[in-house]
């Protein structure tokens, strides 16, 4: 088993870099902006900055590095639950054992293709699939095939599926990679061993060290790209973000492939479930913004997700802190896109707070000035694992980036959009046209878009 978690280290730093002087947080500063990471004391410092100066440097420094890297870009998804059912019982989880109220369903494969035609029509071309822990794994992976099998109206279809589900056995990932995914995820939920194992009771999942090294599972069996997470509020934030950060560091001089993605979630109430009710260690929204800013600084390669657990107005405030991904239009519940459910409670793993359709979160990603893109271009053409990290940690996966979100956005406006996103979206692509420095490569995109303008479709870098 890899130990790689110390949690004595991570106290240790923490007591050290209590009181640091502003010329030393100024010079981490400086030194983020070289895209080279940053060591786990120099993130605990700028964790514990507090005036509004040094924070604001910080939000700063936080959105040039992520425009350095991934360009003006927000990458969008949908997730979509296939189960309900499970064997596990989080405190902080709706869908946990205990709660008898829970409506358990799991979809047949029909109901997910009718699911994901309703993904596809609100213009998303990725997805996240996800279901309770429950082992159902043979139907997961028909409920893969079955999703990418769907075309909508416009002859659309998924071309990314990203999965979240239990931690899988050599054998299972074995089976996994006969089947086309993008990045596999597994949260850890709390890397404190002693909360880890309050918060999780009973089931597969309080097996703290099974959970923990599943991406060294997965990297071995040949899966190349994996996301990692933690559930903010269960333990000291400080904590996690440097646990984050050492699980990363591992996977990096391990493999020399850092995860692809790393999940930033807070609690928010479920059913039933008494941690999400009162949570451990709430995260304040200021505090929530700065750890989203240090992790940009921290590992700048790696994609930082928000989900439509946080509001609007927080998800507003936060893309320019470092998020290089959203999910939109989200439901989690089986079923969720196609009903209307009325205590959706009774079927959901967790509140969401950006209950906007995927459309209006899209007009607003435009106005605010990013560019909403579907992009899959680099998982189509193989630049994943060990590849797509030689891009992205100098920051020439960029290059890519803004071409495959113009393009992207044009099949989103030709296909989807009403007349106002329409407009804004074509002056946004006018805009950032002038962006891409290569003549070969600008003309290249000029050409696809009038391309997608006469209805061809699917054409990338």
């Amino acid at each position: 088993m890899n130990q790689f978690i110390d949690e004595e280290i991570i106290h240790q730093i923490l007591k050290q870099t209590k009181e640091v002087s502003k010329k030393e947080i100024n010079n981490i500063l400086d030194k983020a902006l070289l895209l080279k990471g940053l060591e786990l004391k120099e993130v605990a410092a700028l964790l514990n900055i507090s005036d509004k100066e040094t924070l604001d440097r910080l939000f700063q420094t936080a959105f040039k590095i992520k425009e350095n890297i991934y360009g003006n870009r927000l990458v969008l998804f949908a997730p979509l639950y296939t189960s309900n059912h499970c064997s596990n019982n989080c405190l902080y989880c709706g869908f946990r054992t205990d709660n008898k109220n829970m409506k358990r369903r799991s979809l047949n494969l029909d109901e997910i293709k009718e699911e994901t035609k309703i993904i596809l029509e609100q213009g998303h071309k990725r997805i996240l699939m996800l279901m309770g822990e429950d082992g159902e794994f043979d139907y997961f992976l028909k409920a893969i095939e079955a999703v990418y099998s769907v075309k909508d109206s416009k002859g659309n279809s998924i071309r990314r599926i990203n999965i979240e589900i239990a931690p899988l056995d050599k054998e299972e990932f074995q089976k996994l990679k006969n089947v086309k995914i993008g990045t596999y995820t597994v949260f850890q939920e709390t890397y404190h061993r002693e909360t880890y194992k309050k918060m999780h009771p009973s089931g597969k999942k309080s097996d703290y060290d099974w959970r923990l090294n599943v991406m060294d599972r997965a990297l071995k069996n040949k899966i190349n790209d994996v996301g990692i997470g933690a559930l903010f509020g269960l333990y000291n934030y400080k904590f996690e973000v440097l646990a984050l950060l050492q699980h990363a560091n591992h996977l990096n001089k391990t493999y020399g492939i850092g995860p692809h993605t790393i999940s930033i979630p807070r609690i928010e109430p479920a059913q039933n479930a008494p941690a999400s009710i009162t949570i451990p260690n709430p995260v304040s929204d200021e505090d929530f913004k700065k750890l989203v800013a240090v992790l940009r600084l921290a590992v700048p390669y790696t994609g930082i997700i928000l989900s439509t657990r946080e509001s609007a107005e927080i998800r507003k405030e936060i893309f320019n802190l470092g998020i290089s991904q959203i999910s939109a239009g989200s439901k989690t519940n089986p079923g969720g896109y196609k009903e209307a459910i009325i205590n959706p409670e009774d079927e959901e793993q967790f509140t969401l707070n950006d209950t906007r359709t995927t459309g209006e979160i899209i007009k607003s990603v435009i106005k605010q000035g990013f560019i909403p893109s579907f992009c899959t271009g680099c998982y189509r053409l193989g630049r994943v694992g060990k590849d797509f990290m030689d891009l992205a940690k100098p920051g020439l996966i960029k290059l890519r980036c803004l071409p495959n979100a113009l393009t992207t956005l044009k099949e989103y406006l030709e296909d989807y959009a009403d007349e106002e996103t329409k407009k804004a979206g074509e002056e946004l692509i006018q805009r950032e046209l002038d962006n891409i420095l290569d003549k070969d490569r600008r003309d290249k995109t000029i050409e696809y878009l009038e391309k997608i303008k006469n209805k061809e479709r699917d054409l990338y870098f």
